[in-house]
């Protein structure tokens, strides 16, 4: 299985890229999994939207390949990133390339709800006509603490290594139902 993350940060220690790379690297052999980088995409502009710049389709056609997306939201203002927001209103217009794709989410940060606000808004989202992206249900991640949680870059902490385990076993069962 193909699986893209979509990381709400561009920040370059973000908890929620160290969280997406720990995923990354500790399932590496059972499922394939990239991690997309939002910096190059330009805003949202309907103006161009049907000749959209190459960052744009190349960043479109790597989701669309995917046979699921891991959403990795950080938590600004209690909702999601204006990067992500920007990444979103790219893939759901035109070709809308997460229509009917299955979808996780979690998130880190520093507060003790994990980003437990902004994946509430990101399953509103999510669920959108021009998106319609079913997501795994019942297992949530909120990695609060995140600062107590991660070291050089690394997920320490055992027992969210532990529970990662279980609920992305969950998400590939629930992955092939879908393939």
């Amino acid at each position: 299985m193909k699986v893209v993350a979509i990381v709400g940060s561009i920040r370059k220690d973000s908890y929620n890229l160290q969280l997406a790379k720990h995923v990354q690297a500790r399932y590496a052999d059972q499922f394939e999994l990239e991690i997309l980088d939002l910096a190059p995409l330009p805003m949202y502009n309907q103006d161009i939207e049907l000749d959209a710049p190459q960052e744009v389709l190349d960043f479109k056609a790597k989701v669309k390949s995917a046979d699921a997306v891991l959403w990795v939201t950080p938590e600004y203002n209690s909702t999601i990133s204006g990067v992500l927001g920007n990444a979103i209103d790219w893939m759901s217009r035109v070709d809308r390339v997460v229509f009917g794709k299955p979808s996780m989410i979690m998130g880190a940060s520093m507060g003790a709800l994990g980003t437990a606000k902004a994946q509430m808004h990101l399953r509103d989202i999510l669920f959108a006509s021009g998106l319609n992206s079913p997501l795994l249900p019942m297992n949530e991640v909120y990695v609060g603490a995140a600062h107590t949680k991660f070291a050089e870059g690394n997920l320490i902490d055992e027992a969210t290594i532990e529970f990662l385990d279980t609920v992305i076993a969950n998400f590939q069962k629930w992955m092939k139902q879908f393939a």
